[in-house]
């Protein structure tokens, strides 16, 4: 089974927000967690606090092409145009692009139709795009999936804060599974033990891990860790799908586990 965790960061700088490790994460130090882990391959979303986190991207890929991908961003601007885009995409080993929607004036902007240009561009190139938005703002989400089909969307971390636990992380869940019926609408299982309210194998999480794949399905949920803001093993976080949900067998595992986001980003 191929193990692709759907979300992590890596950069070189010193700094780093307070929920993330204090050091930086390299490349080197991703593969030999990687491999420690059994993860094959890793969807790098270059780190927003490090300005050169899009540069670092595309030197991972380069060098370990087999193991990075990216996602990368740029600043979100009205005044933008789809040669961002472009630039955007032809960095070594670029599948997508991932934007972080939480400041009010940036959702002002989304819900006003001012990044239209942006959304617009995505869906002319049918590209994937990750979204972490408040969970109050899920519904965002869906109207972005309905006005532009082709662009295929991925919720970050089940539209989870990275603060909160359970039952408060879940408080939003029924709206999360409201964008099921959107076709163009995939969630990153990421982050899944930070929730947690017990020790590993996090079986507080695991009925809403379950009502999510029984609204997405296997082909639109994707493992992955934010391996940087656990303060759990990149290998606990496999095992608690692969080992503990009785559920998730078979195909279905396979596809969770990696096969789906690697079709869903055009990179079987």
């Amino acid at each position: 089974m191929r193990i692709v965790d759907a979300q992590i960061h890596l950069w070189e700088g010193p700094d780093a927000p307070p929920h993330h490790a204090r050091s930086p994460f390299t490349m080197e130090t991703a593969v030999e967690a990687m491999t420690a882990a059994g993860v094959d391959r890793a969807i790098n979303c270059p780190a927003l606090w490090d300005a050169d986190a899009n540069d670092y991207a595309a030197l991972a890929a380069s060098t370990h092409p087999e193991r990075f991908i990216t996602m990368g961003w740029f600043p979100l601007s009205p005044g933008g145009d789809a040669s961002l885009v472009a630039d955007a995409m032809a960095a070594p080993g670029a599948v997508g692009l991932r934007f972080v929607v939480v400041d009010p004036a940036e959702v002002a902007r989304v819900a006003s139709g001012e990044l239209d240009w942006l959304w617009r561009a995505a869906d002319e190139r049918a590209l994937p795009v990750a979204l972490m938005v408040l969970p109050g703002d899920l519904p965002l989400i869906g109207g972005l999936a309905g006005r532009f089909p082709r662009m295929r969307l991925m919720v970050d971390h089940l539209g989870v804060l990275p603060f909160l636990t359970l039952p408060e992380a879940m408080a939003h869940l029924d709206d999360l599974l409201d964008l099921a019926r959107h076709p163009n609408i995939a969630v990153k299982a990421t982050g899944v033990p930070s929730m947690a309210t017990d020790p590993y194998p996090f079986v507080s999480t695991h009925d809403a891990l379950r009502r999510i794949h029984n609204a997405f399905g296997a082909e639109r949920m994707f493992w992955g860790t934010d391996v940087t803001r656990m303060d759990r093993t990149w290998g606990e976080c496999v095992t608690m799908f692969v080992d503990h949900l009785p559920w998730l067998t078979g195909r279905d595992l396979e596809l969770v586990m990696g096969d789906a986001v690697t079709a869903w980003l055009d990179r079987r």
